[in-house]
């Protein structure tokens, strides 16, 4: 039997109608009689065809031969069909209801916690306005053209990161894998943020708040309402976050006990993922209407009342008027590419999953530029509303903003609620705020999720579907699975496991990720092979400004922020406490989990590709060599310029060979 496909270079061919031909028997001197049967596929504009040809039964010495035969046709070379339970998965693979929902979901993906406590955070660091001038300089010549690039490849491939990344340069398949594991580790300990703002959440609804005075069981006798430069004490907000909250150890050596009401709020923060994701796109695509846009209104309410509060336009002069001696810095020009990253996603894999939903012929740039430009706007709006707040606490404290006390987690969890104990109406502010951290981080967890569900379910389909017999079931094992994997960080020494697992997660891993995906898409796969998609999706090329982000600004600038990142390289700390090697060396166990499958996926790809070390080499940077079928070497593959033929490219069960009496030849 015979089995010839014929399919173009996007290599989607899909059964959408099947065309029994019937055809005449014919004769045929090595084989007996045959039966053609003619299969086609209309996909696309691009016929795809197979044909099976069975031996007649008076052929007795001849059983039936199995071969399979991929042949294309055209001007490009195009892949080789996708067959089986991969072809059953394209057929069946969801795409959102309205486009409108994936710019959404994009929006609530790279708008998330950091924005409201990374972003206000390093301008404060870096000298108020002088962190916005490289921060937007950054989102111009990185972030938008790195987001155009990944949601291209997504939405071109139709797949999640592994295979697609496998499809555009096998050499680094590993980076797809290393963007699964760096979400799943991430999505671990970010749904602990989660159970923070939950916690808060309830709390809120207390009257007075429990952080609005030092009158608590849980307070020291250095607790003071108000902050004051001493080191020795510390404010009501400190203590409930500290001692309430964490009731935290004095050190990652002291594990603790479980806090069983942290614990009890995590389960309740993944049942809330579950019901987002469970349907996939479908009921992702619903949940977003709220999530991504809801916080907005938060945030301008928050705006509107802080602007109100006295010392709140010191705070806002702060933030905008650029100290200009800092932008000599280079650490503050690697920050604001660092926010660009960690912000957008770039590296996570979590955009280019969810692009993969998308329709072919979706307009990619409209996407990218919505999702960039709102997601840095959000982020200078929470600017403003952080340092409205920091202006209303330095005049109640009568220190200048630039002393107060600020860094990652203690800026929303601290500092912000000790804003809320001093305003009118405290509990409605403190709801509301803590609500919109919520959804803020509800859309950005269920995004990393989805990386890891894709992936797999782009892999194991049909192994996955026998055991679990239903998709939302695997996705509950996968949440089931995160959440006991975040236990450790609702103990008491939650906070030391939290702090290390995202220095050496967002700061480490992040970049190396960055850095290969940048050289397997830019450089392997190409920027024409890139705008060539582009033109076959939308029927626009990419113009020269991203052609030249893609092979030179990007990879360079990526190379610079590597490099720096690697001198200026410092160990984990919380606060003043300085993590003992021992947890140093556990950190990089958590940075090697990721990074680690970049040099495995490429001795993989070298192993299972055939011919010698330069043609293994060759093919490894060949897009669509590891496709199942084809395994030819290169130089019998041809290249792209070759002229329309029909090329056989390989045969999995070569014919048995035959007596010279049995075929008179």
């Amino acid at each position: 039997m015979f089995a010839v496909s014929v399919q173009s270079l996007s290599g989607h061919c899909r059964g959408v109608s099947v065309l029994p031909v019937p055809v005449p028997v014919l004769p045929d001197p090595l084989f007996g009689h045959f039966t053609p049967e003619v299969h086609v596929y209309g996909y696309r504009n691009v016929v795809c065809l197979t044909m099976t040809m069975m031996t007649s039964p008076e052929f007795k010495t001849n059983d039936s031969l199995k071969a399979n035969l991929s042949m294309e046709f055209g001007l490009r070379r195009a892949p080789v069909v996708t067959q089986g339970a991969d072809m059953e998965q394209q057929l069946n693979r969801p795409t959102w209801s309205r486009q409108i929902e994936f710019t959404l979901a994009g929006i609530g993906c790279a708008v998330g916690l950091g924005n409201v406590w990374r972003f206000p955070y390093l301008c404060y660091r870096s000298g108020g306005g002088a962190f916005l001038l490289p921060y937007l300089f950054m989102l111009v010549v990185l972030g938008i053209p790195l987001l155009y690039m990944e949601l291209t490849v997504g939405q071109y491939t139709r797949r999640g990161p592994v295979h697609a990344l496998a499809t555009v340069c096998p050499l680094l398949k590993g980076v797809g894998m290393a963007s699964v594991a760096i979400s799943f580790i991430m999505c671990t300990y970010y749904n602990v943020v989660i159970t923070w703002a939950l916690y808060y959440l309830f709390s809120s609804f207390h009257t007075p708040l429990p952080w609005q005075n030092c009158n608590n069981t849980w307070n020291t006798l250095n607790c003071t309402n108000h902050a004051t430069n001493s080191s020795y004490s510390s404010t009501a907000s400190q203590e409930f976050f500290k001692y309430k909250m964490l009731e935290q150890t004095s050190g990652v050596e002291k594990a603790g006990v479980l806090r069983w009401e942290l614990f009890l709020i995590l389960i309740l923060a993944w049942i809330l993922i579950y019901l987002c994701i469970f349907k996939g796109v479908k009921s992702t695509g619903k949940v977003v209407y709220f999530t991504a846009l809801f916080p907005y209104v938060i945030l301008l309410a928050l705006l509107i009342n802080n602007a109100q509060l006295p010392g709140a336009l010191d705070g806002i002069t702060f933030f905008i008027v650029p100290e200009w001696d800092k932008l000599l810095s280079v650490e503050v020009w690697v920050n604001a590419a660092a926010q660009i990253f960690n912000s957008i996603g770039i590296g996570f894999g979590s955009l280019l999953a969810m692009s993969s939903y998308n329709a072919f012929n979706n307009n990619v740039l409209k996407d990218t530029l919505t999702i960039a430009i709102i997601n840095s706007l959000t982020s200078i709006l929470a600017g403003f509303v952080i340092f409205s707040a920091f202006g209303y606490m330095s005049y109640l404290q009568g220190i200048p903003v630039s002393n107060l006390a600020v860094d990652g987690p203690g800026l929303v969890f601290v500092v912000y609620p000790q804003a809320f104990a001093n305003m009118p109406v405290a509990q409605l502010w403190a709801v509301m705020f803590f609500f919109m951290l919520l959804c803020l981080g509800l859309d950005s967890e269920f995004a990393m999720v989805e990386v890891l569900v894709t992936s797999l379910m782009d892999e194991f389909y049909q192994k996955l579907i026998k055991f679990f017999r239903r998709k939302e079931l695997f996705v509950l094992a996968v949440c089931g699975a995160a959440c006991l994997l975040g236990i450790p960080c609702v103990m008491q020494v939650g906070i030391y496991v939290f702090q290390l697992m995202d220095h050496y997660t967002a700061l480490v891993s992040i970049m190396f990720l960055a850095f290969f995906e940048v050289v397997a898409i830019c450089w392997c796969y190409g920027v024409t092979r890139l705008a060539d998609n582009l033109e076959e999706m939308t029927g626009k090329r990419a113009n020269i400004f991203f052609k030249l982000c893609w092979l030179i600004v990007a990879p360079v600038l990526i190379t610079v922020i590597l490099i720096f990142s690697i001198i200026q390289f410092k160990p984990a700390r919380y606060e003043d406490y300085v993590f003992p090697p021992w947890a140093q060396g556990v950190g990089w166990v958590i940075a090697m989990a990721s990074i680690i499958w970049i040099p495995l996926g490429a001795v993989h790809t070298l192993w299972v590709l055939p011919g010698t070390f330069m043609q293994k080499l060759r093919l490894s940077i060949t897009p669509y060599a590891l496709n199942e079928i084809s395994k030819m070497p290169y130089y019998e593959r041809g290249g792209r310029d070759c002229g329309p033929t029909l090329a056989v490219i390989c045969s999995n069960i070569h014919p048995p060979e035959k007596p010279h009496i049995q075929t008179n030849l």
